[in-house]
């Protein structure tokens, strides 16, 4: 009864003290492409399973990830707007950013196209054509990645929209297209987001940018993507360790692999464009 007791008292005792144990939990700010997408899904339990972690992933555009970082909420950022990227590094909120991958933009609108932006040679020549005809068009209005190409492109077309047939909504790349598709408007998207949720976007189709990237006739619609640690001498609190081998384990040969095979299947092509090779 005695050794019996013991055993059973050992047995609770190490059932509590596990209980007890705290897993380590890295924050990660991101876009909405890449959760919108099922990418960090399919390749996030390796991570966690490999270095016995939890990642919190906050999905928002990439000046909401950014602030977020700023403020002391994140750990690492995976975000796609360059201009923006760098200025973060300048500013030191990061310790370095690291290619990750690239995809690209397109103009998404009704079949219709009554706009007549197909084949027009570059994106500003589309926007030119939208605004013109008063053509019904979702704008994130987020600043998010997206926003911000579009934003430019707008810029290199020397228009400032605007007026009832300019939507801009606030919203994630999801929302926004489902959005444009429900009032069959036009909408610029990155492919990836647009590709993994074609199923449900039946009033919208590709206009300008082609069915691959290799068919996008504009060189400024590549999308890449990079990766920020946070740095701990803003925020002594971060998981900086944790973070560093985030960077290293998303640059890394097998999981860019991963990244370039993610959508194939189910899409006819890859999502995203891994630059390790």
């Amino acid at each position: 009864m005695g050794s019996k007791w013991i055993m059973m008292s050992v047995l609770f005792l190490l059932l509590a003290a596990g209980a007890c144990q705290t897993v380590e939990e890295l924050t990660l700010a991101t876009t909405t492409s890449t959760a919108d997408t099922g990418l960090l899904a399919a390749i996030l339990p390796a991570f966690e399973k490999a270095n016995t972690c939890k990642v919190k992933v906050i999905a928002v555009g990439t000046g909401q990830a950014l602030k977020l970082a700023m403020d002391g909420n994140a750990d690492v950022v995976l975000v796609h707007a360059r201009a923006k990227e760098d200025e973060f590094i300048a500013q030191g909120w990061g310790t370095g950013r690291q290619d990750v991958m690239y995809n690209d933009f397109v103009i998404v609108g009704p079949a219709s196209d009554p706009a007549g932006i197909r084949g027009k040679t570059s994106a500003a020549e589309a926007f030119k054509a939208i605004a013109q005809g008063s053509a019904s068009f979702v704008s994130r209005g987020d600043e998010s990645g997206t926003h911000t190409k579009e934003k430019e492109i707008w810029m290199t077309a020397g228009i400032t929209p605007g007026g009832d047939w300019y939507k801009s909504v606030g919203q994630g790349m999801g929302e926004t297209l489902m959005l444009a598709n429900e009032k069959t408007s036009y909408a610029l998207s990155d492919r990836g987001t647009f590709l993994a949720m074609r199923a449900r976007l039946p009033n919208l189709t590709i206009l300008f940018g082609g069915e691959k990237i290799s068919e996008n006739p504009d060189l400024s619609l590549h999308n890449p993507y990079g990766v920020i640690a946070v740095n701990p001498a803003k925020h002594a609190h971060t998981k900086h360790e944790l973070a560093i081998r985030f960077v290293q384990w998303i640059t890394s040969p097998q999981v860019q692999k991963e990244i370039g095979a993610f959508g194939v299947e189910k899409f006819g092509q890859a999502l995203f464009h891994p630059v390790v090779k």
